[in-house]
């Protein structure tokens, strides 16, 4: 598995509504169970844009699904193996807030300030985890896009 220790893992809790709101998922599969993933991600959620893309990298033996679900009435049930993820539009960089914060220091000889400008360009196309306190930086592609 890609994500590890400080990697905002969510097994299985209950969020509620205001936790969900504008919130990018991403659930890892294995390539043997990617039609398994997607079915229960299907099931258990209404996606918005009717999209889910999932990315393949080299660098991983997983795929990753991505999608934002509508916001429920009530508390979602999140599924194993899903991270809560951010994006940057204009390069297709998606991150987490550990990564972001891992990836300031690397950039600001260690410090970590929050008014630091990224070069978001550097990081186009690539998902920015952590494992442990090392960055990971998974350069992606579209594997397919799974219309709802």
């Amino acid at each position: 598995m890609i994500s590890a220790n400080n990697e905002l893992f969510i097994n299985s809790l209950t969020l509620k509504q205001e936790d969900l709101r504008n919130k990018l998922f991403c659930t890892f599969s294995s390539k043997d169970g990617l039609e398994r993933t997607l079915t229960i991600i299907k099931s258990e959620y209404t996606i918005m844009y009717g999209k889910i893309f999932v990315l393949e990298s080299e660098d991983s033996d997983e795929y990753l699904c991505t999608y934002n679900i509508e916001v429920p009435e009530s508390p979602t049930k999140v599924l194993a193996n899903t991270i809560l993820l951010h994006r940057k539009k204009e390069t297709n960089t998606l991150y987490t807030i550990n990564s972001l914060n891992t990836l300031i220091k690397h950039l600001n000889e260690g410090v970590l300030d929050t008014t630091f400008k990224i070069n978001w360009q550097d990081y186009q196309n690539t998902v920015l985890l952590t494992q442990g306190a090392e960055l990971k930086k998974l350069a992606t592609k579209i594997f397919k896009i799974v219309v709802i």
